[in-house]
């Protein structure tokens, strides 16, 4: 019978490997579009669908994206201070399907967002969504991963919460 602490740590590469494959994803989609795309490109695909090249300085929806250049130091070390934490989380709970799944996009998405800051001083977002004149923030793989991951986050809190 294997030790508690192989299990886990086996459980742990198993998560791993898939956030490394949400980062890959992340990242290659990002290197298409600075290949591709000058700032500010938009090429429509739908009535509701665009592929845009977009520079975000701050966090989600651009919060903090005109502050004086600090903010990329924060998020960077947020971001790997969060990695960090879910790691610590996927060792302990990973035998919990859902709240693995949860973590692992939300780590994936993190490092992904994690390496832009570190390497280009912001994130590249390229997905833009609108309805009419209305536009949601121009958006990547990772922020779709997290996004998702943290769906996955409540709505394991509510089975859990379910069954109590």
């Amino acid at each position: 019978m294997p030790s508690r602490s192989s299990s886990s740590s086996s459980g742990l590469t198993h998560w791993l490997l898939i956030a490394a494959l949400i980062i890959l994803a992340d990242q290659l989609t990002k290197v298409l579009i600075l290949r591709t795309f000058q700032l500010g490109d938009v090429h429509p695909v739908t009535s509701f669908f665009d592929v845009v090249r977009a520079h975000n300085f701050g966090a989600a929806f651009s919060f903090l994206h005109g502050a004086s250049g600090w903010q990329r130091w924060f998020f960077l070390g947020l971001g790997l201070a969060a990695a960090a934490f879910i790691i610590w989380m996927l060792r302990r709970h990973g035998h919990q399907k859902l709240f693995g799944w949860a973590l692992t996009l939300i780590l994936g998405g993190a490092l992904g967002n994690v390496i832009d800051r570190a390497i280009h001083g912001y994130v590249v977002d390229f997905i833009q969504v609108h309805a009419g004149s209305w536009y949601f923030p121009a958006f990547n793989v990772a922020d779709s991963a997290i996004t998702v991951g943290a769906v996955l986050l409540i709505l394991d809190e509510l089975r859990r919460v379910r069954r109590s």
